[in-house]
């Protein structure tokens, strides 16, 4: 692992022209590569899931599955409702809706039974999730029609003008997020390294990083289809990831120039860092991978999205860090060296930037902040006392966990920014029957398909006078009369209780009741409320197997890269906990109301049924990241012959100030998607910004070094002791050792 950095470094920082250009030259390969083939978006088969996916399929098979609606609501600016007016705007949507080649059908206008407004209901040509991307030339004649009657208020909303309305919403909110986040790195770094090229390489890296990613998970996406979230999973991970992995790399450069004093030109040190910091990137990448592919297991288009998204950047950022960050350092070293070679020549004193002295200082100095050194000194003296309060702290955090209520993140919570979305508001008041939907599909041979109707229109006429429901359409059968559906309008939103209730009778009472009527019939019910109930259940049912997952790759990695089953029992432990309180605090905030203000949403009472999951495992991945970061330079001074206290202290000691920076720079990235306006990606954005500084603060400046103080030599069990099995750093003694290139200083 060791060698095959050291190898990739010595190559690019000896033909950094090469290294430089085949860099851009991957990544236009890999977006031009990407945009040719192009992606490949999940399609509805794709998104089906439990139950309510069962049953859809089925209905699809019968060619009576669920097709884009888009429906124009007419109501009056002020006053009551002019009739006559609202009907001859009626008769114009019509009759221009049925002009259109994407539209299948135009219901007749429907009066609602207050008389305050008019609706007119339009299916559209194709597959459900294909509306949104045909939806404008509807659009486009509802404004029309709007035009054409000014006294009257004509709108449109539904499942594709919502969609679209979303994306377009997205594509701003993350816009706004890089205009924040850019900025707030770039200044971050300038303060971390005093230089304008060096503060610029990370962004450099991360952001064309990103690029050649999007390009690679456009063809990744015929293996896994996108469900429209690789993207921002991309832009989010890429930019935390790549400045981070660039951030361990330049700070130990720097370390390893002035503690060479001289001896070493600016291959030999970028060789050296290769050999330290360049093995901890390589495994922090192949741990945020592996960790992300976890996501896998829970058999989920979204996640799988997810997955891809993450392990494509991670590892494109780790192959950045290992080829074009090598030549750059060298380039830039051999610059300070010519400058400092022309100042001595002149008699002139080391610059304050460039000269040799300020990177010892920095070197010497980069043992964190105040409050770093105060905790680790606390941490010393009584280790005892600070693991119990710190884990005390974390657990009290977690607290609110138990009450965790998990949803499908609906219809309901989209943000009202969308336009399409005040218009669903308005139309649920007027037709409250629209607001949700029961699907009962049923199978049997064609041979029944009489049967099958009878018994459908029997349970329409039973659950008439049901208040949960808002009567029975007649039951629809398919061509080959082997597939038919009754549909049940439901008048309350899909997370009531009254919603909820009546799935659960439909599907355990009634439904059943129609296999038992008529011999071999298969029944299933899907629907909004369906979705709604199943996704989360599936959810739960896919959580215990990735988290198996994630512990075991955590295990693995660190047992493999530290040879210590001690440490990969601590690193294990340490995310749960770390995890476990960044889910608490995410509760805390998003299920009660007092954060609303400060964060701008509104409460839904519930935590998006994939929030977990994706903080479970992008936060181990990351997490790896300043655990191989901190362990490896544990590990390297008790090879240089430190006892285990002394190497904890100095270690964590020595790597707390590029950990802070590199924690700095996420909590940013992660912290600037808590202004989006969609709540999972909120929830998301907040969960992992709050997850990544109490695992910069309070588990690696506390919990981690008082543990690995307390178990002493017992850190590094089974295997022998890191000094008696490397006897020393072999990388820096061989560089320092052997000759050296001449020193152009």
């Amino acid at each position: 692992m060791t060698d095959f950095p050291v190898r990739m470094a010595r190559w690019s920082a000896g033909h950094p022209w090469r290294a430089i250009a085949g860099w851009f030259l991957f990544v236009a390969l890999c977006l031009g590569l990407g945009a040719a083939i192009g992606g490949n978006p999940a399609t509805t088969e794709d998104f089906r899931i439990g139950e309510a996916g069962r049953a859809e399929a089925m209905a699809a098979e019968g060619g009576l599955q669920q097709r884009p609606v888009e429906r124009v609501l007419i109501t009056a600016r002020a006053g009551p409702l002019d009739r006559a007016a609202a009907d001859a705007a009626a008769r114009d949507v019509v009759r221009r809706m049925r002009a259109l080649p994407e539209v299948r059908s135009v219901a007749a206008p429907v009066r609602s039974v207050d008389g305050t407004a008019v609706r007119v209901d339009v299916t559209m040509e194709g597959l459900e999730l294909e509306g949104k991307r045909h939806v404008e030339p509807l659009r486009a004649q509802t404004g029309r029609v709007q035009a054409a009657h000014p006294g009257l208020r004509v709108e449109e909303t539904g499942g594709p003008s919502i969609g679209r309305g979303l994306e377009a919403l997205r594509s701003d909110d993350l816009a706004r997020t890089e205009m924040i986040a850019l900025p707030v790195t770039l200044v971050t770094l300038l303060v971390v390294f005093g230089s304008v090229a060096l503060a610029v390489v990370p962004l450099l890296l991360a952001l064309s990083s990103i690029v050649a990613a999007v390009g690679l998970a456009m063809l990744a996406s015929h293996v896994y289809p996108d469900a429209g979230v690789g993207t921002n999973v991309i832009l989010l991970i890429g930019l935390a990831v790549g400045v981070d992995y660039t951030l361990f790399y330049l700070k130990r450069e720097r370390e390893e120039r002035a503690r060479s004093g001289g001896r070493l030109d600016s291959r030999a040190v970028v060789e050296l860092a290769a050999a330290t910091s360049g093995r901890a990137v390589v495994l922090s990448g192949v741990a945020v991978a592996v960790s992300s592919a976890t996501l896998y297991l829970a058999d989920d288009v979204i996640f799988s999205s997810i997955a891809t998204g993450a392990i494509v950047v991670s590892l494109v950022a780790v192959l950045s860090s290992l080829t074009i960050l090598p030549a750059l350092l060298a380039q830039l070293g051999r610059r300070a060296e010519r400058r400092a070679a022309r100042r001595a020549g002149r008699g002139a004193a080391p610059s304050p930037r460039n000269g040799a002295a300020p990177w010892r200082r920095r070197a010497e100095n980069d043992g964190g902040g105040r409050l770093t050194r105060a905790l680790l000194g606390l941490t010393s003296r009584h280790p005892v006392i600070m693991l119990s309060a710190a884990t005390l702290f974390m657990l009290a955090l977690s607290a609110p966990l138990l009450g965790l209520n998990l949803t499908d993140m609906g219809r309901e919570s989209h943000p009202r920014a969308v336009p399409a979305m005040r218009t669903y508001d308005r139309l649920n008041a007027a037709f409250p029957e629209l607001k949700a939907m029961h699907q009962v599909v049923v199978r049997a041979d064609a041979a029944r398909a009489d049967e099958v109707t009878a018994a459908l229109s029997d349970l329409g006429t039973r659950l008439r006078n049901d208040p949960r429901l808002a009567g029975a359409a007649p039951p629809r059968t398919s061509p080959d009369r082997r597939i038919s559906l009754l549909e049940l309008p439901v008048p309350h939103h899909v997370f009531t209780d009254e919603a909820r209730s009546s799935l659960r009778d439909l599907r355990a009472e009634h439904a059943p009741a129609i296999v038992g009527r008529v011999a071999g019939a298969e029944v299933a019910v899907t629907g909004d409320v369906a979705r709604y109930a199943d996704y989360p259940e599936h959810q739960k049912s896919k959580l215990p197997l990735v988290i198996a997952g994630l512990l075991v790759v955590t295990l693995v990695v660190t047992v493999w890269a530290f040879r210590s089953l001690v440490l990969g029992l601590v690193g294990v432990v340490l995310n749960l906990l770390s995890a476990a309180a960044a889910l608490g605090l995410v509760v805390l905030a998003f299920q009660n109301t007092w954060a609303e203000g400060l964060l701008d949403f509104t409460s839904t009472g519930s935590i998006g049924s994939r929030v977990p999951l994706f903080l479970l495992v992008i936060l181990f991945g990351l997490s790896m990241d300043y655990q191989v970061f901190v362990l490896s330079r544990i590990q390297e001074a008790v090879r240089a012959g430190a006892p285990t206290r002394r190497a904890v202290l100095d270690g964590i000691g020595r790597s707390a100030g590029v950990v802070t920076s590199a924690a700095f720079v996420m909590v940013t990235v992660f912290a600037s998607f808590v202004s989006l306006h969609i709540m999972e990606m909120k929830q998301m954005g907040f969960a992992l910004a709050v997850a990544v500084l109490l695992d910069a603060v309070v588990i690696r400046v506390m919990i981690l070094p008082a543990l690995l103080l307390l178990l002493g030599e017992r850190t590094w069990w089974p295997s022998r002791h890191p000094r008696r099995d490397h006897g020393g750093d072999p990388g820096r003694d061989h560089l320092l050792a052997g000759p050296q290139p001449t020193h152009m200083g």
